[in-house]
């Protein structure tokens, strides 16, 4: 199946859950607000998930799919896989529930620690953000094995069902929130709507792996339960999934250090941040996870037959497909993002002072978008050899340049600080992953996708001046009745689109030699 496919089924189905996603978050904004119960939801919906990030998705998958494909035999023969997949199961549930025990156990201390000064002085609300911690920490379990299924099934290229998986997730959290709608909006409605929702991130959890398992089967893969053993097959991927953990452990540490620094600033900081990055997420969840999933099997093949050129054309289209997409993203939503943010999550407990703080804080974010796309799309070439130790080293380098950033920023502009610090440290880490694939002739960028990706900035800066224009006539319409919001969306898009296409057609970006090269099959 060629790149464009294979993006299109992930990306498609993934756009799918973060339509869903945008559409709890608007609810989540509307009902608890930025106020001290929504930061204490997400508080309690963050922790989980830097965990889930830590062990499962990004270091895990890594690691497991180029040695789960090497057991792959050509002639359909899967025992070999099915063996390693089952021990390595066997030895990652004992891990998970201990490690899951010990963090409900330590809840009280590690919520009172990250808890801005408004939640961390009102004993009832903290008592109920713990309450909520450990009620969302099953969580961590459940992914984590849904990971390991999801990595099974993309090594089969069966993509659809693992990007279709995070929709019962929204389906989950939308369904509490409807509940909480229902009881109406006095703070104990509040209250049980977060509860809800804590339950509800839990279950969807389980739903997951019950979804996945099924498809798994129907691909006539089975996993059964083994007694835990140390094969030689589970100490190889230790030895490649420690230094992952250890690469993926820097980002998720520079989570740590962002819930460190939003709870020496007020309530709300927290929801602004969550809110945003919703906004950030769209085409990031879109485009990079989509890319960066796709590409590493097929990478991994290439260089296992020693096929060179093959996976050097297959870097060079994912980098010019992430930016053709990904960079009039970045731009559209940085001068149009308070705007979005304005016309849909502004009402009842969420102010119109806090969509535009909101949209302060999208700005920031969204000036690393095209790195933190680039980092999805270059790291899959280290993995597929196997050096999971390069990704660490340039990653830890990037996290203190964040956090020098973040020490001078974040008392002076406040949240919009921590995005800004973000999004330049991912440019950091571009740099040296570029300069080491360079350096290490894994890959070197050519001049003809160079020069495509300067004209794709040219497109996107000609978009960007007509939406500065456009937003500047337009922006009362974003407070206005709902027929003004409707106009000011379909004026943007209408806009935008007309003006990124015709430059980039002009400049040769966007033609037929272009998708058809994008078409061609991957291995």
């Amino acid at each position: 199946m060629s790149l464009l496919k294979n993006v299109g089924t992930i990306g498609g189905l993934t756009a799918v859950s973060r339509v869903f996603g945008f559409v709890r978050d608007i609810l989540i904004a509307r009902v608890l607000g930025a106020t001290a119960m929504g930061d204490a939801w997400q508080l309690a919906f963050t922790l989980p998930n830097i965990f889930r990030r830590l062990f499962a998705e990004g270091a895990f998958a890594s690691a497991f799919v180029p040695l789960f494909n090497r057991r792959m035999k050509e002639d359909g023969d899967v025992s070999e896989a099915r063996m390693f997949a089952e021990n390595v199961l066997a030895v990652l549930l004992p891990i998970l529930i201990v490690f899951g025990a010990a963090a409900m156990i330590a809840m009280p201390w590690v919520v009172g620690f990250f808890a801005p000064d408004g939640l961390a002085n009102d004993p009832d609300a903290l008592a109920i953000a713990v309450f909520m911690g450990r009620v969302t920490f099953p969580y961590l379990l459940f992914m984590s094995v849904a990971t390991l299924i999801a990595a099974v099934l993309n090594s089969l290229s069966r993509f659809a069902a693992a990007a279709a998986a995070p929709i019962l997730l929204n389906i989950c959290l939308i369904a509490a929130l409807a509940y909480g709608l229902s009881l109406g909006d006095s703070a104990e409605a509040r209250w049980t709507s977060a509860q809800a929702m804590a339950w509800a991130l839990s279950l969807s959890g389980l739903l997951q792996v019950v979804w996945l398992g099924a498809f798994m089967r129907r691909a006539g893969f089975n996993l059964s339960l083994v007694a835990p053993k140390l094969t030689g097959g589970v100490k190889e991927l230790g030895v490649l999934v420690v230094p992952a953990i250890f690469g993926a452990g820097v980002y998720q540490i520079s989570r740590f250090v962002d819930l460190f620094f939003l709870s020496t600033l007020e309530v709300g900081s927290y929801t602004y941040l969550a809110m945003a990055d919703r906004w950030n997420q769209l085409p990031l969840g879109i485009i990079g996870i989509a890319l960066g999933t796709a590409i590493l099997p097929a990478l991994s093949r290439h260089l296992g037959r020693e096929e060179g050129d093959e996976a050097s054309r297959l870097q060079s289209n994912a980098i010019e497909l992430a930016m053709l997409l990904t960079v009039p993203c970045a731009v559209a939503l940085f001068f149009t993002g308070a705007g979005f943010v304005q016309v849909f999550m502004a009402g009842q407990n969420f102010t119109n002072e806090d969509a535009l703080m909101t949209g302060l804080v999208v700005q920031g974010l969204v000036l690393g978008l095209p790195a933190y796309v680039l980092v999805k799309v270059l790291t899959p070439n280290f993995f597929a050899r196997k050096d999971t130790r390069t990704p660490v080293v340039t990653a830890a380098i990037s996290l203190i340049v964040t956090v020098g950033l973040n020490i001078v920023l974040v008392p002076r502009i406040g949240v919009v600080g921590l995005a800004v610090a973000g999004a330049a440290g991912a440019w950091v880490n571009i740099l040296l992953l570029g300069g080491i694939l360079y350096t290490k002739n894994y890959y070197r960028i050519s001049a003809r996708t160079l020069g495509r990706v300067a004209r794709i900035c040219v497109a996107a800066a000609a978009m960007g001046v007509a939406l500065w224009w456009l937003t500047g006539q337009i922006s009362p319409w974003f407070t206005g009745s709902v027929l003004d919001q409707a106009s000011a969306i379909g004026a943007i898009m209408a806009v935008g689109a007309v003006t990124y296409a015709l430059p980039a057609i002009a400049l040769g970006v966007l033609d037929r030699a272009t998708i058809t090269r994008l078409m061609r099959r991957q291995g």
